[in-house]
């Protein structure tokens, strides 16, 4: 098990950052750890790359507690917009003493990475602009081969052309040379395709962990005249509510197999993407933005 977490606890001040934080990531899967801005994202993932330290309960990363501890730090890291490097150091020379902190580094794809993107060798990283930062982070991330590789929302400050070779590079690497990743992000439509599993935190919660089929799964659309809709949703859990023109109404409801029976009164159901399950499953309004409006 690559990662295992019990009652998992995080506090800053007064107030709670992870609370009760329980799951467990399997070997050598892409785990997409999803949830919107302020949810916990972050925090978790300084803890289990061991910068910072849990408050209270269990936290382990190849069976041992990651804070200060020198096996996680060997065969993990943590890619995202804080990392730094010396300005005493050019960026080939960033590539060039890997090797002395990471036993797997490749040093032919990190040249075959710089070259493909036309990163300057003798530019410092602070000198970089953030998409040139991003870029060279996840140079630096996949070229380490870390059994435990973590991504905190890592396309940021990326045009889309980059961004999507970055996520071609992540899939093949893993494809050539599997290992556990953790991919954050708040915008799962764009990563769907890289992901087996995904687990999804709100408000420093745990709201499910599931293969990414469960999720598309997880929930189904019903859409019709507005007064069978509500008979047929009445006693069903709620994500998402809309009132729509000509007295018609579309919900979103966890899926049940006696919904499929709606379909005999004129009432069409539509399946929900993984990524629209995560947003109604993490809405604190049953409504949208048209209600505003009303």
């Amino acid at each position: 098990m690559a990662i295992e977490c019990k009652n998992l606890k995080k506090r800053y001040m007064r107030k709670n950052a992870l609370e009760d934080i329980t799951f467990q990531l399997e070997d050598q899967k892409i785990t997409g750890l999803i949830g919107r801005n302020g949810a916990g994202k972050t925090t978790l993932l300084k803890i289990l790359a061991g910068f910072i330290k849990e408050s209270s309960g269990v936290v382990k990363v190849f069976s041992n507690k990651p804070f200060n501890d020198l096996t996680v730090s060997a065969n993990s890291i943590l890619v995202d917009d804080q990392m730094s490097f010396p300005d005493s150091l050019t960026l080939a020379e960033i590539l060039q003493t890997a090797p002395s902190f990471y036993s797997k580094w490749d040093a032919e794809l990190a040249k075959r990475l710089f070259d493909y993107f036309h990163l300057d060798s003798k530019q410092q990283h602070s000198k970089l602009s953030k998409g040139s930062q991003a870029t060279f982070n996840m140079i630096f991330g996949l070229a380490t081969r870390c059994e435990l590789t973590m991504f905190d929302e890592p396309t940021n400050g990326m045009d889309e052309a980059v961004r999507t070779d970055f996520y071609r590079a992540l899939l093949k690497e893993y494809l050539a040379h599997p290992r556990s990743i953790l991919i954050s992000s708040h915008h799962l439509a764009e990563i769907e395709h890289l992901l087996e599993d995904i687990l999804l935190i709100h408000k420093g919660k745990v709201v499910f962990h599931k293969s990414l089929d469960e999720v598309k799964e997880y929930a189904v659309g019903i859409q019709g005249p507005s007064e069978i809709v509500e008979k047929w949703t009445t006693d069903e859990e709620i994500l998402h509510s809309k009132q729509l023109e000509d007295q018609r109404r579309y919900v979103v409801v966890k899926a049940n197999p006696s919904l499929e029976k709606v379909r005999t009164e004129g009432v069409t159901v539509h399946s929900i993407s993984a990524s629209d399950v995560c947003m109604y499953v993490t809405s604190d309004r049953k409504g949208g933005i048209d209600d505003v409006f009303k």
